[in-house]
């Protein structure tokens, strides 16, 4: 029987690519006069690419732009602006609170697990509106442990008072997220980005809204395989 469902957060239900292009463009705009004559196009792009899909972190990525286009202020000072402004920016996937609230409404549970820095990520989750949605929500900061180390989920886990084969895990990492969550025993599906050719043998989905059939499909085959 399924239980519960559990998220990744970037790139699952957080539109990070998005966002980080809203937020990346409005902070060149408030801090056009000190670019030393850098183009917009140019930061962005270069902060997008330095960023690489938010595995860098960002003290790093404003440390090298700040050398590379001798920038006439801090890395400092954009990093705290980045961790300031970056939730006024998130920008959800399409479909993500009506697929929150149709999997409330039918009892499940709700969980997510996320890498990242705790007060950053709860800040975007909060952005987001969807914290209450949630039953228990598990940082890699906090827990010094991250996707896609068994630890993690397990704990995910025991806090849901549920086993692995009651348990869906969903993210967008064909490595932290879904082989994770199956190394521990639970089903996963991958959330597939539209330009992603990559075929697997795992389930996948591209809208969040097909989810709910894949979670009807599975809760109705675990009913049947238990009687």
């Amino acid at each position: 029987m399924i239980k519960g469902i559990l998220f990744d957060l970037d790139e699952t239900l957080l539109n990070r690519k998005a966002s980080v292009e809203a937020f990346i463009h409005d902070q060149y705009k408030r801090y056009k006069p000190y670019m030393a004559g850098v183009e917009a196009e140019t930061y962005c792009a270069r902060f997008i690419e330095l960023d690489n899909n938010g595995y860098t972190w960002k003290d790093r990525v404003y440390e090298r732009i700040v050398e590379e286009y001798q920038l006439l202020l801090s890395s400092v000072e954009l990093l705290h602006d980045y961790l300031l402004h970056f939730k006024q920016h998130c920008q959800p996937f399409t479909g993500m609170l009506e697929m929150l609230e149709a999997l409330k409404a039918r009892g499940y549970q709700l969980g997510m697990i996320t890498n990242g820095r705790t007060a950053f990520q709860l800040s975007n989750i909060r952005a987001l509106g969807i914290e209450e949605y949630f039953d228990i929500i598990v940082i890699s900061e906090e827990e010094e442990v991250k996707k896609p180390e068994s630890t993690i989920f397990q704990r995910a886990l025991e806090r849901m008072n549920i086993k692995a084969h009651e348990a869906i895990f969903v993210g967008d990492h064909l490595i932290n997220d879904v082989k994770g969550a199956k190394d521990v025993g639970m089903r996963a599906v991958w959330k597939k980005r539209e330009e992603e050719p990559e075929e697997t043998e795992d389930v996948s989905i591209y809208s969040l809204l097909d989810l709910l059939s894949v979670v009807e499909e599975w809760t109705e085959e675990t009913n049947i395989t238990r009687y």
